[in-house]
């Protein structure tokens, strides 16, 4: 596996045990997570499961978590 980058394939980053919300609708609209053995966290599309990904530190997750959690986000679905 190459070092991790964003923009990088996912497919370039190997077998990785990608989860999604159980929310996530039937269609496949929803937003996929990876744990990377550096202990970053990879995001993708699952409509695009071989395209792009970006990677985040455990905190830059952690910080949006806890900002969606708290209602922080809210207004980008109205």
């Amino acid at each position: 596996m190459d070092e991790p980058y964003n923009g990088m394939s996912a497919t370039a980053l190997g077998h990785l045990s990608w989860i999604k919300s159980r929310h996530s609708n039937p269609s496949g609209n929803c937003v996929e997570v990876a744990c990377l053995p550096g202990g970053e966290i990879a995001v993708r599309n699952s409509r695009h499961p071989g395209g792009p990904v970006l990677v985040y530190t455990q905190a830059e997750i952690a910080a949006f978590l806890q900002g969606a959690k708290e209602g922080e986000f809210d207004r980008v679905l109205s």
